[in-house]
């Protein structure tokens, strides 16, 4: 792997990264960065977020479901709007980066034009979701499937852990529950969603690269796989008489691995395995284990599934044993758009940049922003793909660099897309 010393940003590359500093103590612990939507936390995050909006020229609004809007008029009044943003939410113990640099790259894109007094024939919004993570209820993307017209108005009634339900802590965020079924956007005054990540993975540093371009945000789905076979004791069943749902599970576990690694485009994660009844000394009569798979492309992530099921029955009945295999979610894979994707590769073709194409491996708010609009994501390398931990990091020179392609990539853009190629 080639490495390359961090050379200086530009003062909008240190300014961002000063301000993602800033937005980093607004955090329930001393000790680590966690901020949980419509808490305290968040609050002082929206207010701080803010300020920097309307320093950059926007007017805001904090609407029904927390999201923070700021709005950069464009020269046509009636044009369909150009979304930007992420989300300013975090998991626990988190890292700075992680949501938080999409929205603070994005306010300073628009601040980028507003310095030079540049309207673009439409709107920019900045967008500050809070409920990207779903840390804090057992709901996400609250926030995007709110604008998106998908979220759904039973999850108001999801309680955190300490009770207080999702209804309650909008009343206490000073937003109005029943508003969040009406913020649906129209589609047709909607001209894309576009947004500015940390990679979360290896590639764009293993290849010394500062920014990509994402192809499409994976489809995933995950089971949980239930084996059966018979205990017995440990010192006294042969090797060929044996109901051993562990080692049954083992084999599959090793087809998970097997499958994906053989797909290409695809992987696949053991997460959870258990045996019972787990003692040192006896044959498991029960295993149990969970699967996610991901793929940016669902045929190949369905027939991945397929075969696997398929390896399992092989599998289960050469061994004696029986096996059960659960869905437990699934989420359709989020492609981008070409027509913007395009945009971007020829930004990065006019300033000299390599025009690196990736997918996304994680989940992002475009997974709800695809039901009402085009999406585009722009990846910034992370150091050793490592993210939602405290030592997640990015450098200076590739933030300037992702600030710079986005409003290069802004002034580009025509409205309607469709003088664009497809």
């Amino acid at each position: 792997m080639r490495r390359s010393r961090e050379r200086p940003g530009t003062p909008a590359g240190i300014r961002v990264m000063e301000r993602l500093d800033e937005l980093a103590a607004c955090t329930s612990e001393l000790s680590a960065l966690t901020r949980l939507y419509l808490t305290p936390e968040h609050s002082r995050a929206v207010a701080m977020v803010r300020g920097w909006m309307e320093e950059a020229g926007m007017s805001t609004e904090v609407d029904d479901a927390g999201s923070l809007v700021g709005h950069y008029p464009g020269r046509v009044p009636d044009a369909p709007v150009l979304l930007l943003g992420s989300h300013i939410d975090t998991v626990r113990n988190a890292g700075r980066y992680d949501g938080n640099l999409g929205v603070v790259a994005a306010i300073e894109a628009v601040a980028a034009l507003h310095a030079v007094g540049q309207r673009l024939d439409f709107a920019v919004e900045v967008l500050a979701f809070g409920d990207e993570e779903g840390v804090r209820f057992p709901v996400t993307l609250t926030g995007s499937r709110s604008l998106a017209g998908t979220f759904e108005t039973p999850n108001l009634d999801a309680l955190d852990k300490a009770g207080i339900s999702l209804r309650q802590a909008l009343l206490d965020f000073g937003c109005n529950p029943d508003g969040v079924a009406h913020l649906g956007r129209d589609p047709a005054a909607t001209l894309a969603y576009v947004e500015v990540h940390i990679e979360q993975g290896p590639v764009l540093e293993a290849e010394d690269l500062p920014v990509g371009v994402v192809t499409a945000i994976n489809g995933a789905s995950r089971f949980k796989v239930d084996v059966e076979g018979k205990a017995g004791h440990a010192g006294t069943v042969p090797m060929d008489l044996r109901l051993d749902a562990g080692a049954a599970a083992a084999e599959m576990i090793l087809a998970v691995e097997n499958v994906a690694a053989s797909a290409g485009d695809l992987v696949a994660t053991v997460g959870t395995c258990e045996l019972r009844p787990g003692a040192v000394n006896v044959i498991p009569a029960s295993a149990h284990f969970t699967i996610d798979i991901r793929s940016p492309d669902d045929g190949h992530r369905l027939d991945a599934i397929g075969a696997l099921k398929a390896r399992f029955e092989a599998i289960a009945e050469r061994r004696g044993v029986t096996v059960t295999v659960a869905r437990t979610y699934d989420e359709a894979a989020a492609r981008c758009d070409p027509r913007l994707i395009g945009e971007f590769k020829a930004t990065l073709g006019a300033m000299n940049l390599p025009r690196r194409l990736l997918s996304s491996g994680a989940g992002h708010d475009g997974l709800a922003m695809v039901s009402l609009c085009p999406i585009a994501m722009l990846f910034v390398r992370c150091r050793g793909g490592i993210s939602h931990n405290p030592a997640e990091a990015v450098r200076t020179d590739d933030v300037s660099t992702a600030v710079e392609v986005l409003v290069g990539f802004l002034r580009r853009l025509p409205c309607p897309l469709s003088k664009l190629p497809a």
